[in-house]
């Protein structure tokens, strides 16, 4: 077994959420360079318990033509919910609640080569990156950067920035085109269905969503879903520009 199928066991894919995460006191450190948002490093702390994790205020969201204003920190707790739900891939763990600049997603921070990328990355990560390209078709992922691909110490592969996600219109714009025409993994197709299912039924996933999206976006999060399992494959790029701008 390879280093990257390792890292992809889903007892460590599904990371559970730390509670300094949840409710610690948060101690900003510093602005992260080269965000379009405003994006802050800070320090959670609880009980003695600490961890570094990203904060990204509501107040500090540029508006955006095709998203709602306000709902971009929302959405990234929204991929990492359906991250978990799916198993795969590996989002950090995200949660919504209030710090120094107000109501604002926080995610934990991954400690990363910053000179890896996507286009870095050789084909022993192809599983990890399978895993998020098939992610970005679910969440309908409008900006999947080269440099949203983290490789950590141990090998694997982190994917983060999820704040133009889940838009009901197609808007996916990503570097991951390696896989077109690739058959889905019967494994993930099977992860896509109880997926589906607990859609449909209105399960965990469901009502996790519905508090985060409106009522159209989570039924378009079903239909491109029921979408993939009925092609089987991972599709062509289109409608619309496919890629994001910068790639990096």
């Amino acid at each position: 077994m390879s280093r990257d199928e390792r890292a992809l066991e889903p007892a460590d894919l599904i990371e559970d959420v730390p509670s300094a995460l949840v409710a610690g006191r948060l101690e900003v450190l510093g602005r992260l360079p080269r965000a379009s948002n405003l994006t802050l490093l800070v320090r959670a702390i609880d009980d003695g318990d600490e961890l570094l994790a990203v904060y990204k205020p509501m107040a500090g969201e540029a508006p955006l033509w095709d998203f709602p204003t306000g709902t971009l920190h929302r959405r990234e707790v929204a991929a990492h919910r359906t991250a978990r739900a799916l198993g795969w891939p590996a989002v950090p763990a995200t949660v919504l609640r209030d710090g120094p600049l107000g109501v604002g997603c926080v995610q934990r921070f991954v400690d990363h080569d910053p000179e890896a990328t996507y286009f870095t990355l050789g084909p022993e990560h192809a599983e990890s990156l399978r895993r998020i390209a098939l992610f970005d078709l679910v969440v309908n992922n409008a900006d999947r950067k080269a440099g949203h691909c983290l490789l950590d110490d141990a090998g694997r592969i982190w994917c983060v920035d999820h704040g133009v996600c889940f838009a009901v219109h197609p808007t996916l714009r990503t570097v991951i085109w390696d896989f077109v025409g690739e058959p889905i993994p019967p494994s993930l197709a099977a992860d896509l269905a109880r997926v589906e299912q607990d859609l449909i039924a209105r399960g965990a996933l469901h009502r996790a969503l519905a508090e985060l999206l409106s009522p159209e976006e989570v039924r378009a999060v079903g239909r491109r879903v029921r979408a993939l399992l009925e092609i089987g494959r991972f599709p062509e790029p289109g409608p619309g520009r496919p890629f994001p701008w910068p790639p990096i």
